[in-house]
Parts: structure tokens; sequence; C-alpha cells
């Protein structure tokens, strides 16, 4: 399951105190805009910079300054350390700039969360609550749209809450991450039930849609009021697993800026791994359902020629579907050419399973051919011998479902789907660059400028910033990379990315990455530690 792009506007949160002394600026706000937040879009230039790259001040255009507005107010303000209190206060001239950065990461944190809450606002009264929406829907059509949100809008209130709270005790900002982990373990288990329902949201969205003729019209009226800014109605609905998502990345950017060994990092240490696992359980559940669902259709389309084989297992998922060629008969220079030497077969590639199959002339069924276990499975490159050979590659099956070795000489319709057929068919063969796991500094890296959303089960969705190291790369825009903060691995546009060139920043990456892992393994073994003695005082009779 890919995980979904992000959509915020960004508030101000700042209590009544600080208010008073802010330098209040009108402007027009756009309600769940594409959100691409400074502080990403500054640590892409920062890169830029150190590699000899133009920067937005050498000729890009500039993303505007990070606009904040209060939540109970039409004024905005802007960054922290613009803000006329904190300039008043003297307190840019005593901070040091680490320091400095470390607030801006914090009070974004509290900014965006504001944001989303405005917009669950704008969900509950434009949708949720409004009587020509209501009263199209029955009940249990009510539960399926809206699962349990306001559960989730309760728990952002309360998160909110303390989070202006926090702010309203001093203009420098003590810590956030205590707040985050506290909410994380007692209020926010109420995300994973409604993320993982979603699958259930949308199916029977577009079922009520088909069916319902009155709702169809009355959502349509409500998407393009103006107040919505032109959003559908879905977008409002994904919001919370976008929120839980950023909520593990901004936590983790505040990790990378805090000083070593700090309480600080205590705090945002365990807040990352609480959100990391909330997210895990997210994840999980939804690729969860989402297989057995694929696994089920999958089946109902499948035809076995002699022994049958079972498709659907809990430990089952696909990886890559997809239609090739097979090339047969002699391979003289002539026959090359010959259309009689391809015939299309449509590949199944399930984590531990690969099913070759050939496409009825209908298209709703297939016809399996042969089957083999993923284990025993071997790929060759052919792109060496010439280029009529370019998109080809040799697939062997060690032992297929007669128990015989078999080859089949595959053909693509391009270079970089020969090579994502490779991966994905023999992922342990060795890539043109190592992985993330040798922690080589001067392994390739690239950064990401601009967000993807994968659209195949083995493309990789990255947003702007992510740091990923290069595995493979085609001469026809694909590249095969591994992020460095969570080891996901999947191909994506080169489009979308930038070379890192400085040798220093790449070190300064994989030294981040290291850091993050190490302090997380530690407070990981420390607790394990902690949960090993706890069972022994007790059989010692020790309080």
């Amino acid at each position: 399951m890919h995980l979904l792009e992000c959509a915020f506007n960004v508030y101000n949160v700042i209590c009544a105190k600080i208010s008073k002394c802010v330098k209040i600026v009108s402007f027009q706000i756009i309600i769940l805009c594409q959100y691409r937040d400074t502080s990403k879009q500054q640590e892409i230039e920062q890169r830029r910079q150190r590699d000899g790259l133009p920067t937005a001040g050498s000729g890009v255009t500039a993303v505007p300054a990070l606009q904040l507005q209060l939540r109970n107010s039409m004024h905005s303000l802007s960054l922290w350390q613009n803000l006329e209190a904190v300039k008043d206060s003297g307190l840019l001239k005593t901070l040091e700039a680490k320091e400095i950065i470390l607030q801006e990461a914090m009070f974004e944190l509290v900014t965006s969360e504001a944001s989303y809450y405005k917009s669950l606002e704008l969900l509950e009264t434009h949708f949720l609550r409004n009587p020509v929406l209501v009263n199209t829907l029955s009940q249990s059509d009510m539960h399926f749209l809206f699962s349990n949100i306001e559960d989730i809008m309760k728990a952002s209130e309360r998160f909110l809450m303390d989070l202006e709270h926090r702010i309203e005790e001093s203009i420098l900002i003590s810590d956030v991450c205590d707040i985050v982990y506290c909410h994380a373990v007692k209020h926010f288990q109420v995300f994973i039930s409604y993320v993982i329902n979603q699958a259930y949201q949308e199916k029977n969205y577009r079922r009520i849609l088909q069916e319902n003729a009155l709702f169809r019209e009355n959502i349509s009226i409500l998407e393009n009021q103006p107040k919505v800014k032109g959003l559908s109605f879905t977008s409002f609905l994904i919001l919370p697993f976008q929120r839980i998502t950023r909520l593990k990345l901004l936590v983790q950017n505040i990790l990378k800026k805090v000083e070593e060994n700090s309480k600080r990092e205590k705090t945002a240490i365990l807040a990352h791994q609480e959100l990391e696992r909330i997210v895990k359980e997210c994840n999980e559940g939804v690729r969860k359902m989402s297989r057995t669902e694929e696994l089920i259709s999958i089946e109902k389309t499948l035809e076995f020629k002699s022994k049958s084989v079972p498709v659907i297992s809990h430990s089952r998922w696909l990886l890559k579907k997809g239609e090739v060629q097979q090339m047969s008969g002699p391979k003289s220079t002539r026959t090359m050419r010959s259309r009689k030497l391809y015939h299309p077969i449509y590949l199944f590639l399930f984590n531990n399973l690969l099913l070759i199959t050939k496409r009825s002339s209908s298209g709703e069924k297939y016809q399996v051919l042969d089957s083999c276990s993923r284990s025993m499975l071997r790929t060759e490159d052919l792109e060496d011998q010439g280029q009529m050979l370019a998109c080809v590659f040799v697939l062997k099956l060690l032992e297929n479902q007669e128990d015989r070795e078999v080859s089949y000489m595959l053909k693509t319709e391009s270079i970089s789907e020969k090579m994502r057929w490779i991966y994905a068919l023999t992922p342990n063969r060795r890539t043109r660059f190592l992985s993330t796991s040798t922690h080589q500094p001067d392994s390739p890296q690239v950064q990401c400028i601009q967000s993807y959303s994968s659209q195949e089960p083995d493309e990789l969705s990255v947003e702007m910033a992510d740091v990923l190291h290069i595995l493979e790369c085609t001469d026809d825009g694909w590249m095969l990379g591994e992020r460095l903060h969570d080891g996901e691995r999947g191909w994506f546009p080169i489009r979308v990315v930038e070379r890192i060139m400085n040798a220093e920043v790449r070190a300064q990456n994989l030294k981040e990455c290291q850091r993050i892992q190490q302090v997380q393994e530690g407070a990981q073994g420390a607790r394990a530690a902690s949960r090993g003695r706890r069972p022994a005082k007790t059989r010692n009779g020790i309080a």
C-alpha cells in the first residue's frame, strides 16, 4: 500500500498573550491547497547551494514564505523567528542558529496540526452535519462514509489544545515531542481503526454514488461551493491517514535537529517510535485487506490447465503482473524480426510464487501454463549481446510445477520494464549500485524535488526532500532507489529527483540516518531489558 500525497493548509496557533504583540497582516487563505512546506523546500535549496546548483535566489522561483494563522482568527502571522513578539524579546540575538532551526521545526508541527484540525472542522460542518447530505443517507451508509471521524476530531482537538498551552507557557518552545508521545499512546489508536476501514469507505462511497441519485446530486453541489476550493469529498476523508503519516515525518525532522543525548532527543525518539508503530499498523491493516481482496479477484480469473495451485494465502501478496512476449523458434537475425517469433504471455508474480499464464480471447480469463516458487527463479540479462536483445532476458524456472527445469526467453516493451521484471523476479540479484546497508558515503544519492505517488506495486511513493540511495537506473527515465529513513525500495521516475553531488552532504545524510537508527535501537534495547528485569523482581518478592 502506498502511501498518499499530503495536502494541508498552514495556520498559526499562538496564545492570546503573544497575539497582542504580533503585527497582523491580512491575506487570502486557500484551504487544503497542495502542501509543499517551506522546511522541505529549504532542505532542497540548501543542498542545491552546496552542490553548486541554482537556488531560489538565483533564477529559480522562490516558494512563498510560510504563512501561519490563528486557529480562531482570520489574521495571519509569519514564521516563528519573524513574529514581532520573538523579535522584541531579543531571543534571536542570543540563540544559536541551530536552536532557531529547532524552534521552527517544533513550531511547524503545531501550526500544521492547527491546519489539519481546521480542515476536519470543514469536513464536519460542510458534510457530516449538513442536513442536505444527511437526509439523503441511511444510518448505515452514514457510518460507512464517516466511520469514526468524530473520535478522530476529539483526539485532534485534545492534542491541539495541549500544543496551544505549551506555546502559551513561553515564546521559546521547550518541547512538543513529549506531548506527541503522550497523545500517541493514549488517544491515537483511533487512527488505526479509521485508516483500516478506508477500503470499505471508498467501496461504499462508489456504491452510494451509483445507487443514490439524490446523494450524487447533493454531493456535487457541496463540492462546488467556494469554501472547499474545488476539492472533492474524498479529499477530506483521507485527511486522517495523511496527518498521522505527516506527523511522523515532522517528529523525525525534529529528531534530526535536537542536540544529542538531551532530554528533547529522548522525547523525540519515544514520539517517533510510537508514531512509527501506529503508521505501520495502519499500513499493515490496509495492505492485508487489499491484498486479500486482490488475491480473491485474481483467483476468480484463473483456469488451470493441469495441476491446480492454491492462490489465496494469508502469507501471499501480488508483487507485479503484466504482459510480456515469449520468444520461441530459431534465433536467427531474420526470425528475430518476425512477429511469428513472439507469443504474448501474462505473468502473475507473488512474493512466493510465479504463475505463467495465457490471456483468453475475451481478456477476462487466464489459463495457467506453468508455475514455480519464487525462490527457484533465476534471470539472465541479454543486453550485452546486441541492440536487438536490449529488451530481452532469460527466465529460468529451476523446478516448475512438473518438477522440471525450464527456460523462457522474454521480451518487454522497454529497457526499464525489463529491469523492473528482472529485479522483481530475482530481488537478490546484485544491482548496479550498493545497498544502504553498506553505509558507504560514496554511494550515489538523490533527493526528491517533486512528490510522486506509485502507480504499480513495484513503484515507490516519494515526498519532497526524501533522500534515497540509487540501486539501479535505466536509460529511459526510471530509477530503483532505497529511502534512507525507512529502507523502503521501489522504482520512480528520474524526473522527480536530483543527484546529490556534494560528498559532505551525502556523508551527513548517512550520519543522520545512522544516528536515528542507533538511538532507536538503544531505546528499544533498554525497554526490552527493563521488561526482562521486572518479572524477576516479582518472583523475588521485591517491590
